[in-house]
């Protein structure tokens, strides 16, 4: 039975989604929240108020999380995703620094000939595609931003993220105080802080004092340069989880169907990766419910389970679509990066301590009944019937789904697939016919009860166990009362009891008071 936890804070689930955000721009974990913890003093010092202040906490922890949806097309162009985002803070993005730097990515790793098609291809083309991949990018970072539970005014916000006070900015080319001044002051700590993490603070100062009057806001940049030690002060050395959380405006807890939302819109992001992998964990999250349920599994561990299969696949942010879209065999580098996945999103959510079950089970998604999966390699008892769904049902799900190396399965053929796996040893029975049930790939098996009892007996064992008394419970099953009877004297024969509270032990000791049957 799952334990319960308490229920998450809004700002600890939105720190856990800023931590894969940083992944993928190829940044160490804790960037955005050091980062808006750095724009919280920029926007102190300049006197913005407490609403104002809000709003720059929450833009600049998910300011590029519409990035990561683009990552397909961003890696079609630049070959590593990943590694472009990192060089894009390096760089103050006009010019000749601009376009060496696209210049550099475009068809990196390719032979010669290739690279130089791909240089032609980019020289027509590039333009437009970055302009359109910028304003998808907007567009995209506003919708999630709205779906976990961010106001229009964050949102909104978000629209700004590539702008420039220069005007060289994308995707509309907003210039000086257009930009509005939260936006403005989170361009100036999201870079700062790289800066400030790689060169110190006298490579901050300097980046900024040439960015200023150009990417920055001039007024903004001498703000920084004039207070710079005491704005950066300890932010180095600070746990900057904690703190982040502490100073968290309009905070509130989730539960419920608001926490469920808020997780859903974090698988859906993390899908929107790869195109290969839309509406994965949404089908993973229905499947491994259903599941649960057919097997016989608590309500509570159901949710956990649902909830598990939305947000399994955060870790993939942290590995470059280089990888997850390769048509060709994967090297042992890129399979080593491919193993990391799981753990990446265990460590991320489990953060979060109302999620750290959530986060166990994501992380074990991978994990196969004869130890041959990963990331840890661990098997047998060591997996519980939870893991065992959920590695089931991600298996199934997968395999409907087109990958770059391959075409998608009908359910047929990942029915026989998955019921391979189980053969080899890599997936448990039980979980693999539950999931195939729950798919509806494989029929429901007539469940056997302890101590020989009939399905009727146990539901009119459930019934006896809630008080109702053989009358009340013929009225209610349409039933004689001598039936009843019958039935309630061949139930206390079975079981050795001889009155309801003797029933109601047997029925809790075999998990006949949950669900109304047996785990199988």
């Amino acid at each position: 039975m799952t334990q319960s936890s308490p229920d998450p804070r809004r700002s600890e689930v939105l720190a856990a989604l800023s931590l894969a955000i940083d992944l993928g721009l190829g940044q160490p974990m804790e960037h955005m929240l050091r980062s808006s913890l750095l724009a919280l003093r920029i926007a102190g010092a300049a006197g913005v108020d407490a609403a104002g202040q809000g709003r720059i906490y929450y833009a600049n922890l998910l300011a590029w999380i519409g990035c990561h949806a683009d990552s397909f097309e961003l890696a079609a162009l630049f070959t590593d995703d990943i590694a472009f985002r990192a060089d894009y803070y390096t760089r103050d993005q006009r010019g000749l620094p601009m376009y060496a730097g696209m210049f550099g990515h475009a068809g990196a790793g390719l032979p010669p000939l290739a690279r130089l098609g791909q240089w032609t291809r980019f020289a027509t083309t590039g333009n437009s595609a970055v302009r359109k991949l910028i304003s998808s990018h907007c567009v995209s970072a506003g919708v999630l931003a709205s779906r976990v539970g961010l106001d229009d005014g964050v949102a909104a916000l978000l629209a700004h993220t590539f702008e420039r006070w220069d005007g060289k900015g994308l995707p509309e080319g907003v210039n000086g105080p257009e930009i509005p001044l939260e936006m403005r002051i989170t361009h100036l700590a999201d870079t700062a802080e790289v800066f400030l993490r790689g060169e110190g603070l006298a490579g901050a100062v300097a980046m900024v004092r040439s960015r200023r009057g150009s990417q920055f806001d001039p007024a903004l940049a001498e703000l920084f340069i004039d207070q710079a030690e005491t704005l950066t002060e300890g932010l180095l050395d600070i746990d900057c989880w904690q703190v982040a959380l502490d100073v968290a405006p309009d905070d509130g807890t989730l539960s419920g169907v608001q926490l469920d939302s808020v997780l859903r819109a974090i698988g859906d992001f993390a899908d929107l990766k790869s195109p290969y992998t839309a509406g994965h964990s949404r089908g993973v999250a229905v499947l491994v419910a259903h599941a649960a349920e057919e097997y016989g599994l608590p309500p509570a561990d159901a949710v956990e389970l649902r909830r598990a299969g939305w947000v399994h696949d955060l870790g993939r942010l942290g590995v470059s679509n280089q990888v997850w879209d390769k048509k060709e065999p994967l090297s042992r580098l890129d399979l080593e990066r491919v193993r990391m996945h799981p753990y990446l999103g265990e460590r991320i959510l489990s953060r979060v301590p109302g999620l750290k079950g959530v986060a166990a089970l994501a992380g074990s998604h991978h994990e196969r009944l004869d130890g041959s999966g990963y990331p840890r390699g661990i098997g047998g008892t060591e997996l519980g019937m939870k893991q065992r769904l959920l590695a089931a049902a991600d298996a199934y799900q997968s395999s409907l789904e087109p990958r770059p190396h391959r075409p998608a399965l009908g359910p047929t053929d990942a029915a026989a697939r998955l019921r391979r796996e189980v053969s080899a040893g890599r997936h448990s029975l039980e979980a693999a016919e539950a999931v195939l049930v729950a798919a509806g790939q494989q029929p429901r098996r007539q469940r056997a009860f302890p101590a020989g009892l009939t399905s009727r007996e146990v539901e009119i064992l459930g019934m006896l166990c809630r008080g109702m008394n053989p009358a009340e419970i013929a009225a209610s099953l349409f039933l004689a009362r001598k039936t009843v009877r019958n039935h309630v004297e061949h139930i206390y024969t079975k079981i050795g009891a001889s009155n309801r509270v003797g029933a109601t032990l047997f029925a809790m000791a075999h998990g006949l008071t949950e669900q109304g049957t047996p785990p199988r």
